[in-house]
């Protein structure tokens, strides 16, 4: 799949060139992201919305809300929270813990599917991995009682959701709120330059497609960037 970039405020211009090409276009607001068709194609194109940039199902854009939301960055040992308004980072947080084990590179959730927890590193590890949870989620507690936020941001694998929304300290939000945003984009490790440059990634509009099937997007490629 093809990747352009494009600013925030050249979206107008791009779906306006989409629909002078008579795709269908159908807002997806889970994914914050227009699907576009061709009629008689099946194959997937669409353009994914900056997420400071709000939308309707009539792909009317707002460009005065400013748009307050949270990034929540999840891997096995480490994590980043962040708060936004528009492009300003209001706040931040990375968070470390001692989850995995350091000869086989493998977190000790993954460990305890397989070997248990009866040895006594073990039982270190996962009383880290329970307390890493605890603060994120005391620290994510603290957030929602200061701000209002239109969209959660969130990047955690599956292994770890249980442990995130199952902590003893309860996370602000449950895993079917509205607002979640799930990034599409590869996590490497959720130190806080990593945190901003998934935000510089969020901020930007995505037109993907397929380049092989989707030939009118090409003369769009001089006028976006690569990422």
């Amino acid at each position: 799949m093809k990747s352009i970039f494009f600013d925030r405020s050249e979206v107008p211009e791009i779906l306006d060139k989409i629909r002078d090409l008579n795709f269908e276009t159908q807002y997806d607001f889970n994914k914050h992201r227009v699907e576009l068709g061709l009629e008689g194609q099946d194959r997937e194109a669409y353009l994914r919305l900056p997420l400071t940039l709000t939308c309707n199902q009539n792909l009317v854009l707002d460009f005065e809300k400013e748009v307050n939301y949270l990034m929540l960055l999840v891997q096995s040992g480490s994590a980043s929270v962040g708060v936004f308004k528009g492009e300003k980072c209001l706040a931040h947080k990375v968070f470390g813990a001692y989850m995995v084990r350091k000869k086989q590179g493998k977190s000790q959730i993954k460990h305890l599917k397989t070997k248990g927890k009866s040895r006594a590193g073990s039982r270190v590890r996962l009383a880290s991995t329970l307390e890493f949870f605890e603060n994120i989620n005391l620290r994510l507690q603290d957030h929602f009682k200061e701000y209002e936020f239109d969209r959660i941001a969130l990047s955690c694998s599956k292994i770890l959701i249980p442990y995130l929304f199952g902590s003893k300290e309860s996370t602000p939000f449950d895993k079917k709120d509205d607002r979640l945003y799930r990034i599409p984009k590869h996590l490497h490790q959720p130190n806080f330059e990593v945190m901003l440059g998934m935000q510089k990634y969020l901020n930007k509009a995505e037109l993907v497609y397929d380049d092989a099937f989707f030939e009118q997007f090409d003369e769009l490629k001089n006028k976006g960037t690569s990422y």
